[in-house]
């Protein structure tokens, strides 16, 4: 079978639209996909086996090093929201607030907040079927729901553009408004301060902090950036706000270690790839030259390739302790609110 025939084949046997709703591209590989998914079913059948015998019995899940380790390795889809619900301590707070979601979609509203999220639907995840106005249910009206109930919830964030789609990918994944919000409050209020808030300070302070682990741990890239005069935000903010959806084609699995292990994971895929591509950035000789390879290193084998993605997370940064990023983190919003 000649190349051409074995796409027309591989096009034939997967499907146009991925378990998300998500459409595939147009420039979609369709081969590579079925030839790396082949031996990836392999990898997913044992850890669903695992992940059923850890979660048999009404115990709950309880952060673990067995947890730890059985997260790192990826949740299978059918367990993934009760296991984010769990370690994020969202259930917690559900379970200590019956009624509260509903409570605050059905109390006094804000127009300012409605007409922000509603400017936002049409444009949140286009290429998604379920969030198309012909879509039957159309989830957009979820998602108003769940950022209209988040901004009066908590006021100080009101809405911010990027929520949307980190509600929207936690919709399709829980298929529960109201764990949707629960997680929403984990992200926003607890595993990411202070990056939605109308200063976005948290977000500003942690591209910072990975300009210096990048200074620390990578040295001849942060001279390339000091040399062109290039600012870390206009390289990684979209990274940071939407928490790699819409980026990298392992979002879900870097999700399942952020629930479960905070904001650190955020620097350690930054770092990865980085390093990872350490050769080809400090090729850049131009600022539009050091964006575009920015671009260019979230596609392309690497970052397909889930499995091994995630245990380079892991081994590639090398030691990075919550101590280091607080310590960091501490400095920089320092210098930042100097700078006023």
């Amino acid at each position: 079978m000649d190349p051409a025939e074995r796409a027309q084949a591989a096009r034939a046997r997967v499907p146009r639209i991925d378990p998300y709703g998500f459409e595939r591209p147009e420039d979609f590989d369709y081969v590579a996909y079925e030839e790396f998914f082949s031996t990836y079913l392999v990898i997913l059948t044992k850890r669903a086996i695992k992940w059923s015998k850890l979660l048999k019995g009404s115990g709950g899940v309880r952060k673990s090093l067995t947890v730890k380790r059985y997260v790192r390795k990826g949740i299978p889809l059918e367990h993934r929201a009760r296991v984010w619900m769990a370690v994020s301590g969202a259930q917690a707070q559900m379970d200590q607030n019956p009624g509260y979601y509903h409570r605050l979609l059905e109390g006094e509203g804000s127009p300012s907040l409605e007409e922000a999220i509603r400017t936002d639907l049409n444009r949140t995840f286009p290429d998604n079927v379920r969030f198309r106005k012909t879509a039957e249910p159309c989830l957009q009206k979820t998602l108003y729901n769940v950022l209209l109930a988040y901004g009066l919830h908590n006021r100080g964030v009101g809405y911010c553009q990027g929520m949307n789609f980190i509600a929207g990918y936690l919709i399709l994944i829980t298929k529960n408004e109201e764990e949707s919000f629960w997680l929403l409050d984990a992200l926003v209020g607890r595993i990411l301060p202070d990056y939605y808030s109308p200063a976005m300070l948290g977000l500003k302070t942690d591209q910072e902090v990975l300009a210096e682990l990048v200074r620390m741990k990578l040295p001849a890239v942060a001279a390339l950036m000091d040399a062109h005069g290039v600012l870390w935000t206009l390289l990684v903010s979209r990274w940071f706000i939407c928490l790699f959806v819409d980026i990298l084609p392992t979002v879900l699995r870097i999700w399942d270690c952020l629930f479960n292990e905070g904001s650190k994971i955020i620097f350690r895929v930054a770092l990865t790839l980085i390093k990872q591509h350490q050769e080809f950035i400090l090729e850049a000789s131009s600022v539009p030259d050091i964006c575009d390879k920015f671009k260019q290193i979230t596609k392309g084998d690497f970052v397909t390739e889930c499995h091994t993605f995630m245990q380079k997370i892991f081994s590639e940064p090398g030691s990075l302790s919550m101590t280091t990023i607080s310590r960091l983190r501490e400095s920089c919003r320092a210098a930042l609110l100097t700078q006023g």
